[in-house]
């Protein structure tokens, strides 16, 4: 049994989905599925990590695949419990939390009462508007004398550049 094995038999034991164990033992997702599919190589790192998370494993069974998965021979009766804690379950379907058998037929009988959201049903305080008088319309500046002195000035060309599609260029000066 190669590495990747050892790791995927790792993740069923678990009993985590592939995104729940990279959670678990804090790396990307990524990772496990790159090492799962022999892509990648697992680091120490990544083997250091899963030793911490599952404590009950075999170390020597981790990294060179002697032994058994599990060291339950040496964990004491208290101990052992603890190795077999319960493991957190995911979370649920959605459609599983409806206990309504007629949930979809009765669609048309259903009424759906749309509350405000709470912010809106503070009052605001009464404002009274105030007529503004000091202020004034903004106007559109006329163009300055200098603008229309250059658009009415001869203007020279100085230099053209051709830039081709290899990188090359040639300037022109006329």
């Amino acid at each position: 049994m190669d590495l990747k094995e050892r790791i995927s038999k790792i993740i069923a034991y678990s009993e985590f989905s592939l995104s729940e164990f990279a959670d678990e033992i804090e790396v990307q997702r990524s990772s496990i599925s790159h090492i799962t599919s022999g892509r990648n190589k697992p680091s120490l790192d990544f083997l250091m990590k899963i030793k911490n998370r599952f404590p009950e494993l075999e170390w020597e069974w981790l990294i060179e695949g002697k032994g058994e998965m599990l060291k339950t021979a040496d964990i004491p009766e208290e101990s052992k419990e603890v190795v077999e804690k319960a493991k957190p379950t995911s979370l649920p379907d959605l459609f599983s939390l409806i206990n309504d058998d007629d949930f979809g037929i009765t669609e048309s009988e259903d009424t759906i009462s749309i509350e405000p959201p709470r912010e809106s049903k503070i009052s605001s305080p009464q404002s009274v508007k105030e007529k503004i008088s000091d202020s004034q319309r903004l106007e559109i500046p006329e163009p300055s004398p200098i603008s229309e002195s250059v658009d009415k000035q001869y203007v020279k060309v100085k230099r053209i550049v051709f830039f081709y599609d290899n990188g090359k260029f040639e300037t022109f000066e006329p």
